[in-house]
């Protein structure tokens, strides 16, 4: 396995460690505060990362087209994507949110056709209906501690408008990655998401909200190893990962995190029931066959 593939993996093993995380935060001080808070942390993380591995703090070299395409990055996927995805955590839980999102790699595709003209094969048609059939089965499983009808609909709505966001981001910052350093890539990406929260925030007239979040220590402690694990880790895999792998073979392994969360929320003590399991399977197995495609 190469190093775009490890770091497609790393990634999956990042995300869901950084999804509990913010679940925990978000139920205790709300997706938003949530969403401000992460992104200011990961600037910190990253900027120290920076500092270390490219004895520059800040991404002050990269070009004005690479600035452009990372910051609309950052507002498509960090800002409008992650703000769907965030409350999709409270209202439909990290594990169902991330198996709707694996849709996102049909997302991807069908942006690469209408931007780069990337056309779909009859097997990765196929693969996006075993891929959705897997979503709509893991989406009706019943069990303990499944949210009711509304709650079900408002959460896939959100999970999806997520994957979408993530979709979209992703293609913006591979045409602003191309030749630069995804750690600095991504500290762009998190300086706009700084920004956007902030206007977000400001237009929905939170700050009060966000300072007596920053009171809640467990949120605190929540929120800064999701952020090192999300935002800062984990993107900056799923960067490299799309740099030096198929972008289809990334997009599949980075897939593996509904799998990988469920014997996490099992010892928990969540129920996961057999309808889980199977659609979460297959969804990762439809992700696995666009990779073959």
């Amino acid at each position: 396995m190469h190093a775009g593939e490890l770091a497609a993996l790393g990634t999956a093993t990042a995300w869901t460690g950084s999804s509990l995380a913010f679940e925990a935060a978000a139920r205790r001080i709300g997706s938003l505060s949530l969403n401000f808070l992460r992104v200011v942390m990961a600037l910190g993380w990253l900027t120290l990362a920076a500092l270390m591995v490219r004895g520059r703090a800040w991404p002050t070299d990269a070009t004005a087209a690479q600035w452009s395409y990372l910051v609309a990055s950052g507002v498509v996927g960090m800002v409008l994507g992650d703000l769907c995805t965030f409350r999709a955590y409270v209202e439909f839980g990290a594990r169902r949110t991330m198996v709707v999102s694996t849709v996102t790699p049909i997302f991807t595709a069908a942006l690469a056709w209408l931007t780069l003209g990337e056309r779909v094969t009859a097997l990765e048609a196929l693969a996006m209906l075993i891929i959705v059939g897997g979503v709509m089965v893991a989406v009706r499983e019943r069990g303990a501690g499944a949210p009711d009808g509304a709650r079900v609909v408002r959460g896939a709505l959100l999970a999806v408008g997520g994957s979408l966001g993530q979709a979209g981001g992703l293609l913006l910052a591979k045409r602003g990655l191309a030749g630069y350093s995804p750690i600095a890539g991504t500290q762009i990406r998190v300086i706009a998401g700084v920004v956007g929260f902030a206007l977000v925030l400001t237009a929905a007239r939170w700050w009060p909200r966000l300072r007596a979040s920053v009171g809640d220590r467990r949120a605190m402690g929540a929120t800064a190893i999701g952020a090192l694990l999300g935002p800062g880790l984990g993107v900056t895999l799923s960067l490299y990962a799309v740099t030096h792998a198929h972008a289809g073979v990334a997009a599949a392994l980075m897939a593996l995190s509904p799998v990988l969360v469920i014997p996490v929320v099992a010892a928990r003590g969540e129920r996961v029931g057999a309808r889980g399991v199977v659609g979460a399977l297959a969804a990762v197995a439809g992700t696995a066959l666009i990779a073959l495609a």
